[in-house]
């Protein structure tokens, strides 16, 4: 059994920032890429930021420059550090990670968390 747990979300005013966790657990043999979605009310679920094992990362369009992502792979951990917050980035944000677990031994794009509210509002 594989868990993604995240961290870290609230309400924060316009131009503040927050820091998002993710932590995956149980049966795994390895993790490729992790990444961060988001999805607003009435929304498509979207692409936010992705992180390969050696550390290159991909950001959509509307947060390059703001939110940073990074992982710990001793902890399989990842993070998103949100910076200079806009009502717009107001969603749940959920993370996902390819891996091959100890179960299966196939790899999988298919695991994610339970997501975490984001609220960005004065």
């Amino acid at each position: 059994q594989v868990q993604l747990v995240e961290s870290g979300g609230g309400l924060v005013q316009p131009g503040g920032s927050l820091r998002l966790s993710c932590a995956a657990s149980g049966s795994i043999f390895i993790i490729n890429a992790m990444r961060w979605y988001r999805q607003a009310p009435g929304k498509e679920r979207e692409l936010v930021a992705s992180i390969t094992t050696s550390g290159s990362t991909n950001y959509a369009d509307s947060v390059k420059g703001r939110f940073t992502i990074s992982r710990d792979n001793a902890k399989n951990t990842v993070y998103l550090q949100m910076n200079s917050l806009k009502p717009e980035d107001t969603a749940v944000y959920y993370c996902n990670a390819g891996l091959i677990s100890l179960a299966t031994m196939k790899f999988s794009d298919d695991y994610w968390g339970q997501g975490t509210q984001v609220t960005v509002s004065s």
